[in-house]
């Protein structure tokens, strides 16, 4: 049975004709035998057939084009060279490892990094290869397949994602922390089933009655701390999640690790002294002792400038591409109300700073003067900003403008000006930015962006609290491959139009 989120609970069996139809990769047991669960090792075996599949190919393709002689001063026989290297560099690097498979940017990343390793080594072997021209390979071959690869990824992981979202394909996991953080936990993994977590059972290990609770929002409580070792190996968990509690002790972390070993489960514990992102965490030994090393956000330096260069070049380029569309939305404006085809407004930049942002209309002329009458009826957002479903204040074409985000394609003129990024926190209201207090007023040190976190987790749909974490999160954990993560997730929000009105 399924409780009211749609999450299998504990008890339940996936309905393999219909959950797993998505990929197969949970077919049978949902608890393997070995090490890992079934569809783990199908997943991982469907990854590197696919690699192996497209690499063979492309190579065929490639010494078909140099023997037919497409590429001049160069041998077929580098495609077996190239294949080769790229096969062996895959695995060396990581790409093939189970503990990096659908794991954030870092799957990609070792692709990216087995990619490169492969031209280097081609490249090496092209300069004592006589009448020989590695070039093609290096530049056009190795980067195609890398590229190939990397689709290929994404592809599976987003038939995983789906699998997981029916409820099958996710790890079994066991809790063990105080009532509030287990259940904390379970909510989380239940907002987030992508993850690929699903927490089955949980051990309570604080002080006092709370070991007696019988279960945690339908999670069954099956003991605490000096039985938790005994259910791991004959419950079959693949993940101990080690939730915050005040009975969590280092000895006691310790001994756990220890009784953990030679099970099917992985130990994974929460740092709950701090929320920063893995990009700034560092973990050294210092007297003996396991230290989590925090580095500072980076707000200036050659990261930044590299930013600034991609913002402005980006801007300039989109503009180009975007303008006959552009153009077709100012017609579209027009045609519906005979109104103004420009909105602006006052917002507020890095430092506190104030600028004008621009936007196509999507409002009836006059909107601004009806919001405190609407605002006083009614809100759906909280916080101190206004969102109405359905706002009568919309025309018809700003309706869609808003649904696809076409609106805000003017704002391209703001990051080429410089007062805005392509990727940012979502640009402030004058009157937003007076309620701030220290901490959201970090929201600040960056200047704002047409998309961001907050615009590929939900859109209008975020509460204000979840929005200023996200922005909070992105000023403290800001890297190059944030942003173009969030880039690429922003092309599928904008598609899908979720969480936009």
């Amino acid at each position: 049975m399924r409780d009211q989120q749609g999450v299998a609970t504990t008890g339940s069996t996936p309905d393999t004709a219909h959950d797993l139809a998505p990929v197969d990769l949970a077919h049978g047991s949902r608890r393997g035998k070995g090490p890992g669960l079934d569809w783990e090792r199908r997943y991982r075996a469907r990854v590197i057939a696919g690699d192996v599949l497209l690499v063979l190919a492309l190579g065929a393709v490639c010494a078909l084009g140099a023997a037919l002689g497409a590429w001049q001063v160069t041998r077929p026989e580098m495609a077996v060279v190239t294949v080769l290297a790229m096969l062996t560099a895959l695995p060396a690097r990581r790409a093939w490892a189970e503990s990096v498979l659908d794991e954030g940017v870092e799957e990609y990343r070792a692709v990216l990094v087995g990619t490169c390793t492969a031209a280097v080594v081609i490249a090496l072997i092209g300069m004592f290869l006589p009448d020989t021209d590695a070039r093609p390979w290096v530049f056009v071959a190795v980067p195609a397949m890398g590229v190939l690869l990397l689709v290929s990824r994404y592809v599976l992981r987003q038939l995983l994602h789906r699998a997981r979202r029916s409820g099958a394909c996710l790890l079994p996991v066991l809790a063990a922390g105080d009532v509030a953080s287990v259940r904390d936990l379970i909510t989380r993994t239940r907002e987030h089933p992508h993850v690929g977590w699903r927490v089955e059972a949980a051990c309570v290990v604080a002080h006092g009655r709370e070991n007696d609770v019988g279960e945690i929002d339908g999670v069954p409580v099956i003991g605490g701390y000096d039985t938790l070792t005994d259910h791991v190996r004959n419950g079959g968990y693949r993940v101990v999640a080690v939730a915050p509690a005040t009975f969590w002790t280092s000895e006691r972390l310790q001994h756990l690790a220890w009784n953990l070993e030679g099970t099917p489960a992985e130990l994974a514990v929460a740092p709950t002294l701090m929320d920063v992102g893995g990009t700034r965490l560092n973990v050294t030994g210092i007297l003996g002792l396991p230290m989590l090393r925090v580095t500072q956000p980076a707000f200036t330096g050659a990261g930044r400038l590299v930013k600034e260069i991609a913002d402005r070049v980006g801007a300039a380029a989109l503009l180009m591409l975007a303008a006959p569309l552009m153009l077709a939305i100012a017609v579209a404006i027009k045609l519906d109300d005979a109104g103004p085809v420009f909105y602006r407004q006052r917002r507020v930049k890095r430092d506190g700073a104030m600028f004008t942002i621009w936007k196509f209309r999507t409002m009836r002329t006059g909107a601004d003067a009806e919001r405190a009458a609407l605002a006083a009826r009614e809100n759906d957002a909280d916080g101190p900003l206004f969102k109405l479903r359905g706002d009568p204040r919309i025309t018809r074409a700003g309706a869609v403008l808003r649904r696809f985000s076409l609106d805000e394609l003017p704002q391209l003129v703001n990051v080429l000006g410089g007062s805005m990024s392509l990727v940012g926190p979502r640009p402030a209201l004058p009157e937003e930015t007076q309620a701030y207090g220290p901490v959201v007023g970090r929201r600040l040190l960056v200047k704002p962006g047409m998309t961001g976190l907050w615009q590929v987790s939900g859109r209008s749909d975020l509460s204000w609290q979840e929005a200023v974490r996200l922005d909070l999160r992105y000023v403290d954990d800001w890297s190059p491959a944030l942003d173009l993560m969030i880039l690429w997730k922003t092309a599928r929000a904008v598609l899908f139009g979720k969480g936009a009105y």
